[in-house]
């Protein structure tokens, strides 16, 4: 883990809230304390060389409390649309910590999901820097993206989004078949991530048999069975009763501490954000603590 920086996690919500210092005048910068960043040269990067700086970030479950893993800076989203400009994000600044769960809050249309999309590496910037150690995953080519996603970072969304041809088992597996892992071995991984999900009645069912919190949880094993450094999950539950949803909620926060994950998960439901970490809240395109 020598790429990330070693920091000391904060306990009380007071040391969390200052994360955050606000920006004189009119500019805010969420986040305030990063590394010095304008020396390095970017443009000097070598896609080449970024599959051995990524081929190591560590197994999740041996991950350090309080390691800083992913550095956002200066992130903008910028479209144009019937010849105006719109602006989705508005130079966003956040850090994302091992072993820390962070609520993204917000109105629909604030730019959560756009926020995850990018920083899951589904969707590029206008500008700014997402810096993992000292790269500027940002600015990596599509090859490499993809192999850090599939690598490092784990999605989930509010719709499970499984296979219907497949059964809970297969879904499961399949990330690790793809990575080159061995079938036996991708499903005998999968069953225990089943299991602690509590599904290992259910592994053969497909979909279409399994109800919808039962399919939301197989689509968090999905998520998880890589072991990504990274979780990035728009509203997980958001399809769900409460009932269900808060069961769903709890397992799923269970694992990502457990397995000392870095965590950013939008919700609407408030209820379910005062159990994470730390708010953020999107507004007007940027990103302010709540």
């Amino acid at each position: 883990m020598s790429e990330f920086e070693k920091i000391s996690f904060p306990d009380a919500d007071a040391e969390k809230d200052s994360y955050f210092t606000p920006a004189p005048k009119d500019d805010v910068v969420v986040d305030d304390g990063f590394e010095e960043l304008d020396d390095l040269d970017f443009d000097d990067l070598d896609d080449e060389l970024l599959d051995e700086d990524f081929g190591d970030i560590g197994e999740p479950e041996h991950v350090d409390e309080g390691n800083l893993f992913l550095t956002v800076r200066g992130l903008n989203k910028f479209f144009r649309q019937g010849g105006r400009g719109l602006h989705i994000l508005n130079n966003v600044d956040l850090r994302l910590y091992s072993g820390e769960i962070t609520a993204l809050v917000g109105p629909s249309g604030s730019g959560k999901s756009t926020l995850l999309q990018i920083l899951g590496l589904l969707d590029t910037s206008t500008s700014g820097q997402i810096m993992m150690g000292e790269r500027d995953i940002a600015k990596i080519s599509d090859r490499e993206r993809t192999k850090l996603r599939n690598e490092h970072v784990g999605f989930i969304y509010q719709f499970h989004h499984l296979l219907p041809e497949f059964d809970a088992l297969e879904n499961v597996a399949m990330p690790q078949v793809i990575a080159g892992m061995s079938m036996n071995d991708a499903r005998d991984k999968a069953v225990v991530l089943l299991e602690q999900l509590g599904l290992g009645h259910r592994l053969n069912h497909r979909p279409g048999l399994l109800s919808g919190g039962e399919q939301q949880r197989v689509a968090i094993a999905r998520a998880l069975i890589n072991d990504p450094c990274l979780l990035f999950a728009d509203e997980p539950t958001g399809n769900l009763d409460p009932e269900t949803s808060d069961e769903v909620f709890d397992l799923l926060l269970n694992l990502v501490r457990t397995r000392g994950i870095g965590a950013l998960i939008a919700t609407h439901n408030m209820e379910l954000a005062h159990k994470m970490d730390r708010i953020l809240e999107v507004k007007s395109g940027r990103v302010l603590p709540y």
